[in-house]
């Protein structure tokens, strides 16, 4: 047998025992699980790295073998969705590609895993674990809303703005999830892609957060949204209602990302210390209506470039 044949067997063979690990431990430990969890994805990332395509698919499909005999058919979903992330971090950094390429590409195979685990469940298994966490999420806050009625002799909160708020909530799950997703994705590639790099590979490296800049395109769709919000005023519940909120949601937040990336920008031009920078995002929360304002005003009007010229005088 080739000399690279057999590294490439034994390399396999060990990233299948530590992905087996990792999935152990994330399943079985608590307090443990909270690290190893972030951690599953990364044997399949080195492998697919260092290796060809089809043999990272072999050692993935290993790698869902043994995760079926460790937890069953209910380890699974995980093991998928962890091995997939794997994949695809590991043929990005394989064929040379760009952080934010690689940053979008994992979210988008987590989203789309995610759909299709939440379809199966619901057809094959009867299980939705969506509506099980609305209605979780409804009993936990009457249960509040009544201890709070039983100490103060008035409720917080009634049940028709109960009602408003649960189906505003299950209305805005889509964007609520994607958001949920692209977050988690971009902690996991924090974490992993240092510990490749440390391994020996080139990874790529993100810009400058001060460098964001969104394309001007949002303008109009935020403008398309506003439109539609001013003068068609959509039937609460309707297709087009829940199109216009999840839009607005997830326009909105995106501006503040581009609100706090210019308050970045802004200090570091300064040459504020580091320490401002932290006080400065904090502080974007609690003001996210005036800093997606400005994210919005940067956008429109390149308020980088006057930032910058005030700063060349």
């Amino acid at each position: 047998m080739p000399e690279n044949q057999t590294r490439r067997i034994t390399h396999g063979a060990m990233m299948v025992a530590l992905f087996a690990i990792l999935l152990a431990i994330s399943t079985y430990i608590p307090v443990l699980n909270i690290v190893s969890i972030w951690f599953i994805s990364l044997p399949i990332a080195w492998y697919r790295s260092k290796y060809s395509r089809g043999s990272s698919l072999l050692v993935s499909i290993v790698s869902l073998a043994i995760a079926f005999l460790i937890g069953g058919i209910l380890s699974l979903p995980l093991a998928v969705i962890v091995v997939l992330i794997g994949l695809v971090i590991g043929d990005a950094i394989s064929t040379k590609k760009s952080k934010v390429f690689l940053f979008m590409s994992t979210a988008f195979t987590v989203l789309i895993s995610i759909a299709i685990e939440y379809i199966v469940s619901v057809k094959f298994f009867n299980i939705d674990i969506l509506k099980e966490v609305i209605t979780n999420f409804r009993e936990s806050y009457e249960r509040s809303n009544e201890m709070v009625k039983a100490m103060t002799g008035k409720a917080p909160i009634s049940t028709d703005q109960l009602d408003t708020l649960v189906n505003t909530m299950q209305m805005g799950m889509p964007t609520m999830i994607t958001l949920m997703v692209f977050f988690l994705t971009f902690i996991i590639i924090s974490l992993n892609l240092p510990l490749l790099r440390r391994f020996g590979l080139e990874v790529p490296k993100f810009a400058p957060f001060r460098d964001l800049q969104l394309p001007r395109a949002f303008l109009w769709y935020y403008l398309i949204v506003l439109l539609i919000t001013l003068f068609i005023k959509p039937d609460t519940g309707s297709f087009i209602y829940v199109v216009v909120l999840n839009l607005s949601f997830l326009l909105s937040t995106l501006f503040l990302l581009q609100g706090i990336s210019l308050i970045h920008f802004f200090m570091y031009q300064q040459g504020w210390p580091k320490w401002t920078i932290v006080v400065g995002t904090i502080l974007a929360f609690p003001l996210s209506s005036f800093v997606t304002l400005i994210g919005i005003a940067d956008l429109g009007f390149n308020i980088r470039g006057l930032i910058s010229g005030m700063t060349r005088k």
